[in-house]
């Protein structure tokens, strides 16, 4: 992972940068390039949030027996029940745009 510190007083963006920063302590910040989505900067709390619930990937095979009956005796709690072919369209929340 990338480190900026002390990078605010050695560039010449720095007040871009400062600011910027200053930004993603409130909310994300996202950065684009060429008009394409490309990154975001968020605050620490926001990406240490973000990483404590990063789901693992695990292989069906390697659950065990009771952990596979959990997830067959789960049930959907009904206002978040739907088809196939009716998912919700993902929100836009939040989002605001910085151009490098």
């Amino acid at each position: 992972m990338g480190n900026l510190h002390g990078l605010c007083h050695s560039i010449g963006n720095a007040e871009k940068l400062c600011r910027w920063h200053d930004e993603a302590i409130k909310e994300p910040v996202q950065i684009t390039k060429h008009g394409r989505e490309t990154a975001y900067l968020v605050s620490a709390e926001t990406f240490n949030r973000l990483w404590s619930s990063y789901r693992r990937v695990a292989k069906v095979a390697e659950l065990s027996e009771a952990e596979m009956n959990m997830i067959l005796a789960a049930e959907i709690a009904p206002k978040n029940a739907y088809e196939i072919g009716e998912e919700p369209a993902p929100s836009k929340v939040g989002r605001r745009s910085k151009k490098r």
